[in-house]
């Protein structure tokens, strides 16, 4: 049963199989994303990166647990399609925190994709609406109305002043990141402007998908203003982290598996000082699930 306060229309049908093939994407994008090896700082199929309370399995787990949700978005977004945008978050967030509560079973408590929730859910809640609206369903329309949906929240959710500020308001106000609201309401530009097309190019030079994706990585490193750094490290350590990035990049990144010794001593480092770009990682799920939405027959 959908929520009293959509708008009660009658809505396109969503096939079963339109939904799982949707819900696929969003698990194999995960899974890529964990996957990818090395990657600094983060869990990987070599190390757990900066983490002592998560490992590979936890986020196999998480990300499977998160599949089984993510046609209620797409339901939800269909469903309030006739709402003004700004109206849609509210129905989305019982459906998030839900998924998240699932999310902590299957880890045993450990937050493995809490980001990758909240993106995963705007975007899948976009495919519904476009669905719905019989609109074009690319990368630019997805992010448009995620955008759309999040008008306002970095204005509601971070620049309060409440007594107990949280990690987000905090970072906010000391360094002015606005982290995975700020990036959702301005409509991904890191991803759709960077990301994206940084990634498609190097696959249409023909480098080897894997090599190409941690080169993507390492750009949206660079550029990102990481909350998950800067809330171990400090502005110092996301300076660090982006400057550690940008030269890489300038050395001519990642294009041969002989890069990867840079990369793995990038690892260690980030490592050594108990980084981990976890808010990149977020973004490079969407950019690697955005990059394959043609595979999906909409």
């Amino acid at each position: 049963m959908m929520p009293n306060n959509a708008t009660s229309t009658t809505t396109t049908a969503l096939s079963p199989s339109l939904l799982e093939d949707w819900a696929t994407l969003g698990w194999r994008a995960m899974m890529t994303e964990v996957n990818l090896s090395p990657k600094p700082g983060l869990v990987d199929r070599i190390n757990c990166g900066a983490h002592k309370d998560m490992a590979l399995e936890d986020f196999h787990r998480s990300a499977l647990a998160i599949q089984a949700w993510l046609p209620r978005f797409i339901e939800y977004g269909a469903y309030s399609a006739q709402m003004p945008p700004e109206d849609v978050l509210k129905g989305l967030r019982p459906i998030g925190m839900a998924c998240e509560a699932d999310m902590f079973r299957a880890t045993a408590g450990v937050n493995t994709h809490k980001g990758s929730i909240f993106s995963l859910g705007l975007l899948f809640a976009a495919v519904g609406r476009l669905h719905q609206q019989h609109s074009p369903i690319t990368p630019e329309t997805l992010c448009h109305t995620a955008a759309a949906f999040c008008a306002g929240m970095t204005q509601h959710e971070l620049r309060q002043n409440n007594q107990q500020l949280t990690a987000g308001q905090r970072l906010y106000q000391q360094l002015g990141l606005t982290g995975a609201r700020g990036e959702a309401e301005a409509g991904y530009p890191l991803v759709i402007h960077h990301a994206l097309p940084h990634y498609r190019a190097l696959l249409a030079q023909g480098r080897d998908p894997e090599l190409a994706l941690l080169d993507t990585l390492l750009l949206l490193m660079a550029m990102n203003g990481d909350t998950n750094v800067a809330s171990r490290g400090g502005e110092q350590g996301l300076r660090w982290l982006q400057q550690q990035a940008k030269s890489l990049l300038q050395n001519g990144g990642i294009r041969t598996p002989s890069d990867l010794h840079s990369l793995r001593q990038f690892d260690q480092q980030c490592i050594e000082r108990n980084l981990s770009p976890g808010g990149c990682a977020d973004l490079l799920i969407v950019t690697w699930f955005l990059a394959q939405i043609s595979q999906v027959n909409h």
